[in-house]
C-alpha cells in the first residue's frame, strides 16, 4: 500500500475514534489543501449541525482527542480545520522503498476484476478528424490508461457510423465517379483522397434529379438491411478508417474494437427495440413515426419527444444507438461514452430511453469542449478547416526549429527524430491539461514552451534525468532517509508519494487533466532539486541523491506514458 494511501487511511480512522469517543457517528470529508499548509485536512463545518458547537471548536475538542502516530507526525486545529501533516521520515523511506521495488508498476492499483468499455473517437468515416474533434480520441485514450492503471479491465471502442446519408452518398461518389473528374487530394491518406469524392458527389446529388433518388433507394435499402449495399458502404467505411487510423498511430492512440452501427441493422437487434419501445407506455405514433415522450425523465421543452423510427419504418440513429449501448453492456460491467459538448441532450434522452427498455445500465458521458485556433496562428491548405493531420505536422515542425536552435551538434536524423516526440508530446499535452468540459484554444507558443506547462518541459525532465544516470555509470540504489533532509529533496520525495492517489483521481474521477498539472509539478520539483543540490560530487550522501534521481526518472516516465508521450533518453 503506498505511503499516502495509508496516510489517509490512519486519518481517518484516527478522526472516527475521535468522534466515537465524542458520542458522535457522523460522515465527515477529507480534503487535499491546494497550499503546503498540510498535507490532508479535516472540515468541520458540516459537523456543527449534529454536534450543535462551532467548528473551531469542534476542531479544537478533536484535535486534543487525537494520538499522532503511524505515518501521522502532527495534527493542529486551524480556523474549523484538521490539519494532518504526515511523519517526514516515513513518507521519504516508504516512498522510495516503493518505487525501487514497483519499478513501473509505481502507482499500478490491485486488479479490480471490473471491465470497462470506453467508447471515443467515433467520428464519421466521412472525413479526416478536424481539430475541433482533437480532444476525443486524446481525451478517450487518457481516460482509458489511467482506468487501466487504476486496476480495470479496460477496452476502448470505436463505434463506426457506416449508417446515413453521408457514408452512403460517399460510397456513390467512389463507385461512380471517375478520378479524373474530382480534385487531387494534397495529402498521400486514404480520408483525404475520399473528401473531394464527397463534395463532388454532392454536388451532382443537388444538380442531378436521378441521382438523388438513386442515392435515396441506397439509404432505404441499406436500412432495410440489403447485404449487396451494406457491403458496398462498409467498404468504403474501411478505406476512410485506414486514413483516420493513420492520424490516431501518430499520437500513440490504438483501439481495441470497431464496432460497426450497420451490424444492428443486419443482427435485428435494431428491431427488437423498436419493437419493445413501441409497447411502452411512454410511446407515440406521429403518422407512422414513432417516439417516446420524455417529460417524466427529466427532459423538458421541445426536447421531450426521442424519435425511433421514421413514418416509412426505418430506424434512425438513436434507434441503432440503443442497441449498441444494450450490446455494450452485456460485453462490460461500466460503459464509459466520451462525447462532443453538442452531445448532452442525446445523451439524457439515450440515458431514458434505455431505462424504458429495462436497463439496469446506463452509460457515464464525459463530456468536452472543442479545441480552437487563434485566428492567425496558423493556415491550412484548404481554407476552410484545420485537420489534425495539419496540427500535427506543424507542432512536428516547429518543434524541430526548437531543437535545431537547441542542439547544433545533433545529427539531422536526430532532430527529426526529437522533432515528432516533442511535436506530438506537445499536442496531446495541451490538450489533456485544459478540463474537458471548459473550453480551449490551442496556443503553440504554451504547447511547446520547454520551460513551462508542457508536455516538452516534462519530457526535457526526464531527459535530464537520464543524462545524469548516465553521467553517474554504476551506483547502489538504497534508501536512507537519514541521508535525505534537504528541503528541496524532501519537497520531490513528497511530490514522488502523491503518484499513485493522483492516478487514483485522475481514473475513479474522470479528472484526467489533473495528472499533466501533477506532471508539472514533478518535473519542477526535480529541476529545482537537481539546480540546488549537488548530486554526481556529493560524497557519502551520492548514492541516495542518485537513487532519488532514478525515482523521480521512473515517476516522470510513467506520468509521460499514461499521457500517452513518449519519454526520451536525450533531447
Amino acid at each position: 500500500m503506498a505511503v499516502r494511501t495509508r496516510f489517509r487511511e490512519e486519518v481517518e480512522s484516527k478522526v472516527k475514534e475521535a468522534l466515537s469517543d465524542m458520542g458522535c457517528d457522523v460522515r465527515f470529508d477529507i480534503e487535499v489543501p491546494s497550499t503546503w499548509v498540510a498535507d490532508l485536512a479535516v472540515p468541520c463545518f458540516t459537523l456543527a449541525k449534529v454536534l450543535r458547537q462551532a467548528p473551531q471548536a469542534i476542531a479544537a475538542d478533536l484535535c486534543k482527542r487525537i494520538v499522532c502516530d503511524g505515518a501521522v507526525n502532527s495534527v493542529e486545529d486551524v480556523n474549523g480545520y484538521l490539519n494532518f501533516h504526515i511523519d517526514q521520515d516515513v513518507l521519504v523511506r516508504e516512498t522510495l522503498k516503493d518505487i525501487v521495488s514497483a519499478g513501473p508498476d509505481y502507482g499500478k492499483h490491485p486488479a479490480k476484476g471490473v471491465k470497462v468499455n470506453v467508447e471515443h473517437t467515433s467520428i464519421n468515416p466521412t472525413g479526416p478528424i478536424h481539430v475541433g474533434r482533437a480532444r476525443n480520441p486524446i481525451i478517450g485514450d487518457t481516460l482509458s490508461r489511467c482506468l487501466r492503471r487504476c486496476g480495470y479491465d479496460v477496452e476502448t471502442e470505436y463505434y463506426v457510423n457506416d449508417v446515413g446519408k453521408q457514408v452512403v452518398l460517399l460510397t456513390w461518389g467512389v463507385r461512380n465517379i471517375p478520378a479524373s473528374e474530382v480534385d487531387p487530394s494534397d495529402r498521400d491518406k486514404n480520408d483525404h483522397r475520399l473528401v473531394p469524392y464527397y463534395r463532388k458527389a454532392n454536388s451532382i446529388m443537388e444538380e442531378d434529379e436521378a441521382v438523388r433518388e438513386e442515392i435515396s433507394s441506397m439509404l432505404q435499402r441499406f436500412e432495410n438491411g440489403d447485404q449487396e449495399v451494406i457491403a458496398k458502404v462498409r467498404e468504403v467505411a474501411e478505406m476512410m478508417l485506414e486514413g483516420l487510423r493513420e492520424t490516431l498511430d501518430t499520437i500513440d492512440v490504438r483501439l481495441d474494437r470497431y464496432t460497426w452501427e450497420s451490424q444492428y441493422i443486419a443482427d435485428g437487434s435494431a428491431r427488437k427495440v423498436v419493437d419493445s419501445l413501441k409497447e411502452s407506455s411512454y410511446c407515440g405514433d406521429s403518422d407512422g413515426a414513432y417516439h417516446l415522450e420524455l417529460k417524466d425523465f427529466g427532459i423538458h421543452g421541445k426536447n421531450t419527444r426521442f424519435t425511433f423510427t421514421r413514418g416509412d419504418g426505418t430506424t434512425l440513429y438513436t434507434t441503432r444507438d440503443l442497441a449498441y449501448h444494450l450490446d455494450k453492456f452485456d460485453r462490460a460491467d461500466r460503459a464509459v461514452d466520451v462525447l462532443g459538448e453538442d452531445q448532452k441532450l442525446g445523451s439524457q434522452q439515450l440515458t431514458a430511453a434505455l431505462q424504458i427498455l429495462g436497463s439496469d445500465k446506463k452509460p457515464e458521458a464525459m463530456f468536452y469542449s472543442f479545441v480552437a485556433l487563434p485566428e492567425g496562428k496558423m493556415s491550412t491548405r484548404r481554407g476552410t478547416v484545420v485537420y489534425l493531420d495539419d496540427l500535427i505536422e506543424e507542432a512536428v515542425e516547429r518543434a524541430y526549429e526548437e531543437v535545431r536552435s537547441r542542439r547544433e551538434d545533433l545529427s539531422e536524423e536526430e532532430m527529426r527524430r526529437i522533432a515528432v516526440i516533442t511535436g506530438v508530446g506537445a499536442v496531446r499535452y495541451n490538450i489533456v491539461r485544459v478540463q474537458p468540459e471548459k473550453k480551449m484554444v490551442f496556443r503553440w507558443e504554451d504547447a511547446l514552451n520547454f520551460d513551462g506547462n508542457s508536455g516538452p518541459f516534462l519530457q526535457y525532465s526526464h531527459a535530464r534525468a537520464c543524462s545524469i544516470l548516465r553521467k553517474a555509470g554504476d551506483f547502489e540504489r538504497t534508501v536512507d532517509e537519514g541521508l535525505l533532509t534537504d528541503d528541496y529533496e524532501r519537497r520531490l520525495v513528497s511530490v514522488l508519494s502523491m503518484f499513485p492517489e493522483v492516478i487514483r483521481d485522475c481514473g475513479e474521477n474522470k479528472r484526467i487533466h489533473m495528472l499533466p498539472s501533477y506532471g508539472h509539478e514533478l518535473a519542477s520539483a526535480f529541476n529545482q532539486f537537481y539546480a540546488a543540490v549537488p548530486v554526481l560530487n556529493s560524497g557519502d550522501r551520492r548514492d541516495s541523491r542518485l537513487t532519488l534521481v532514478d525515482c523521480a526518472r521512473m515517476v516522470l516516465k510513467e506520468t509521460l506514458y499514461t499521457l500517452g508521450i513518449i519519454a526520451p533518453e536525450e533531447m
